[in-house]
């Protein structure tokens, strides 16, 4: 079957479209610019030049497949104008349903975040909770969620999932987490008793696919997450356990960080420039994200195997072998990785 995937160059799209061409699909990826080397020599893999903002780009993508996974987005960038967000998030999407539309496909899986939901009210949270989106990502992520569901209700083959936090190795959104911990910087604002939820790659991988080829999927959205949810507490105990360093110890108070964040915004953003800190960067340590993913095992099957601790392990040990984390020195030579003991 040929498939074509949106945001392939980036993390998660480029594990669904490695996935998806190991299994034997052939799978079409829209990029911008040359995919990564990792993707390009990837047999079953074809790179079409692109631009998801534009729509007779993607409608010449989407030519002859079956199924359309629609991964890309513009993700938290705190530099770029809210118009350039819009662009990507709702404006893509909407070109990804025109072209789904006009070529008459089987199914578009469009990715959403669980995001939408904002901090929770009711844990763990389901697919039925209210939206309280709180920032432009969030906002057009909604936006586009919104185009997709209207789509399915006019009668093409949509199915809609949104992921918690994804992880694995090739992510570098949680670099900073690890490296904060690993070097003894890391230290905890409020109580740390907020919660979070993290999704191995490979997991959210295996529930996208079920989202394109399970017929009880169309119409539906489902909220794809790990195997359980954690507080930051816990979770940077696991992440310290992982690296095999001292669980991070101390704590600050959170009035401090939030003014810090709003100066940094208030300077950089003019500048075009990514903040150090902001809000979003805040969020981590204020808002309650845990989530019940009953739903997709119950309709499609999902089971998600990597527990957090083991795929806090294999991040881990990405970041070593990548030297995106400096090693320890032990008998007078560099190792590559942190032993994984215990």
């Amino acid at each position: 079957m040929k498939v074509l995937v949106t945001g392939a160059s980036g993390f998660l799209g480029g594990h669904l479209a490695l996935a998806l061409a190991r299994k034997g699909d052939r799978v079409r990826v829209l990029v911008r610019r040359d995919p990564p080397a990792w993707l390009a020599r990837e047999p079953g893999i074809e790179p079409v030049r692109g631009d998801l903002t534009r729509p007779d780009d993607v409608s010449a993508a989407a030519e002859g497949c079956a199924r359309l996974y629609h991964i890309a987005a513009l993700y938290r960038s705190a530099k770029e104008k809210d118009s350039v967000y819009r662009d990507v998030n709702v404006g893509g999407t909407s070109n990804v349903i025109a072209a789904g539309r006009r070529h008459g496909v089987e199914r578009v899986v469009h990715c959403s975040t669980v995001g939408v939901h904002g901090d929770l009210e009711k844990i763990p949270a389901d697919e039925t909770a209210p939206f309280r989106p709180h920032d432009v990502y969030q906002r057009t992520k909604l936006e586009g969620e919104l185009l997709a569901r209207a789509a399915a209700e006019e009668g093409l083959p949509v199915t809609i999932f949104r992921p918690a936090a994804i992880y694995g190795p090739g992510d570098t959104r949680f670099l900073k987490l690890f490296k904060a911990i690993h070097e003894g910087r890391f230290r905890m604002f409020g109580s740390g008793e907020v919660f979070y939820h993290m999704t191995y790659v490979s997991d959210l991988v295996d529930g996208i696919i079920l989202c394109g080829e399970n017929p009880v999927a169309v119409g539906e959205t489902y909220i794809l997450a790990g195997p359980r949810y954690t507080t930051i507490n816990e979770l940077a105990a696991v992440v310290a356990r992982a690296l095999e360093r001292p669980v991070p110890r101390g704590r600050l108070p959170l009035g401090p960080l939030k003014l810090a964040t709003r100066v940094c915004e208030a300077v950089c953003r003019p500048l075009r420039i990514d903040p150090p800190l902001h809000r979003r960067r805040l969020d981590f340590f204020t808002v309650n994200r845990a989530f019940s993913i009953e739903k997709a095992r119950r309709e499609l099957g999902y089971d998600p195997q990597v527990d957090l601790l083991e795929g806090c392990r294999l991040t881990a040990r990405w970041y070593f072998d990548n030297r995106l984390l400096k090693s320890r020195t032990e008998n007078g030579r560099e190792e590559g990785r942190p032993r994984l003991s215990g």
